[in-house]
């Protein structure tokens, strides 16, 4: 009985049949007419009334169920379906509503659908989380009633569910294309750079004149009677480290995402360019400290470990510690490498502060600063001027757009790559910067 009243509801017909039935009943007073009208209209209404309780709860008519993807992808449109049946033996309306996760604030989540008797049908709307971690789904909601329409039953369909929001994986195949569409110019002539000789074991062949000696196989020639030679082909694999710094500078936020998760997004799709590359991809992340590490490596569950490393980044955006960043990278990352760091530099004076560390980094590997323009700024500096505010506006953000750039030929003094980007142009920048690196020098 309980459960009963819970999913009762009288709907607006039945208001205002009432609000009819009592201006009846009034005039009545005064003209018998209209009373005994007024008592037939009542016996119609309540008839009515029983007729539908009837028809809604004689069984339980409706099933739903929403179909969400296993994961959402951070800063990306996501899919989610719904889909009705209807098992009564007559035509419905229905009203529905999703109890979308709180992190949306969606209140008006509704979707109104007519169903024919056993007649199932589809709806689909898109969810576009900005922050990673677990979201909560309640429960679907359909107000069901029949042509009658004095009242309204409530089911709650489809069980309440948890999805994960990890690092925007969604344009990973769009990323890819674009590298792929660019992969002829990786067949032309380069400028490699070479420490000593860095070369990796590819097949055993047989023995011809010219081949070095120092390069027999002597089991194999054993096996085969004549002399077999191991070949070697200069390596590929190179290693590329994604470095995100999590410190306040990479708490601004823009269209909705952090400048950190913009990194976080950028970062996965580079590694997944990178392995199609054959190269060796890894992360390291930092705050006051180093916090995570994935060693580099091109395994085929590399993309997952990372994945799930990103998933689970956390920060309370304090002050960026590059001296430990140095000391990590220094004690972890043995061999020269292709390091992308992710940061951000408001003033020529907070790149100062860590430049020494920057430099020191820099002599080993190869270095990539990645730092953002503001784009709310260069809006200023776009904009016409109308009175003096504005013009003063307009030349204190040209002086700040203009000490960005002034960063960049800063660092490259120095030898230190930079690329100075938006954030929403932060994947296509850094896979054109990174395949450029790539033709033009060996790591």
């Amino acid at each position: 009985m309980i459960r009963f009243y819970k999913s009762l509801y009288f709907s607006n017909r039945l208001y205002l049949s009432l609000t009819v039935l009592v201006c009846i009943f009034i005039i009545g007073q005064f003209v018998p007419f209209f009373f005994y009208t007024g008592q037939f209209l009542l016996l119609t209404v309540l008839i009515l009334l029983l007729l539908d309780i009837f028809l809604l709860f004689k069984k339980s008519g409706i099933e739903g169920q929403r179909t969400v993807p296993n994961r959402f992808s951070n800063g990306d449109a996501n899919q989610v379906e719904i889909s009705i049946l209807n098992q009564y033996d007559f035509a419905i309306n229905t009203e529905i509503i999703d109890e979308a996760p709180n992190q949306f604030q969606h209140r008006n989540l509704k979707f109104q659908l007519g169903l024919k008797p056993n007649e199932s049908k589809n709806l689909s709307y898109k969810l576009t989380p900005k922050e990673r971690g677990e979201y909560e789904f309640g429960y679907v909601l359909v107000y069901v009633n029949s042509q009658i329409r004095l009242i309204k039953r409530r089911f709650n369909t489809s069980k309440p569910t948890t999805v994960k929001t990890y690092p925007s994986f969604l344009n990973l195949q769009k990323y890819e294309l674009i590298a792929a569409s660019r992969r002829l110019k990786d067949y032309g002539p380069k400028r490699l750079r070479k420490i000593g000789q860095s070369t990796e074991f590819d097949h055993i062949k047989e023995y011809t004149i010219g081949d070095d000696t120092r390069k027999i196989n002597w089991t194999a020639s054993a096996r085969r009677n004549h002399l077999m030679v191991n070949h070697f082909v200069d390596e590929r694999s190179q290693s590329v480290y994604s470095i995100i710094d999590k410190g306040r500078t990479m708490k601004m936020p823009f269209e909705g995402l952090s400048l950190l998760d913009y990194a976080i997004n950028a970062s996965l799709v580079i590694s997944n360019v990178a392995l199609k590359k054959e190269d060796k991809v890894g992360l390291i992340s930092f705050e006051d400290k180093v916090e995570s590490i994935v060693p580099a490596s091109k395994k085929e569950n590399q993309m997952a470990k990372l994945m799930e490393a990103l998933y689970a980044q956390k920060t309370s955006f304090q002050e960026s510690d590059f001296s430990n960043l140095f000391l990590t990278i220094n004690s972890k990352v043995q061999s020269r490498s292709l390091l992308l760091l992710y940061t951000n530099f408001e003033s020529t004076y907070s790149l100062k502060r860590q430049l020494s560390f920057l430099k020191k980094i820099a002599r080993k590997h190869l270095l990539l600063i990645i730092y953002f323009e503001n784009t709310e700024i260069k809006k200023l500096t776009e904009s016409k001027s109308q009175n003096l505010q504005d013009i003063y506006y307009r030349v204190i953000a040209e002086s700040f757009e203009f000490e960005k750039r002034q960063m960049a030929k800063y660092l490259n003094q120095h030898g230190i790559n930079t690329l100075l980007t938006t954030p929403q142009n932060l994947s296509i920048d850094l896979i054109n910067k990174y395949l450029e690196l790539k033709r033009s020098v060996a790591y």
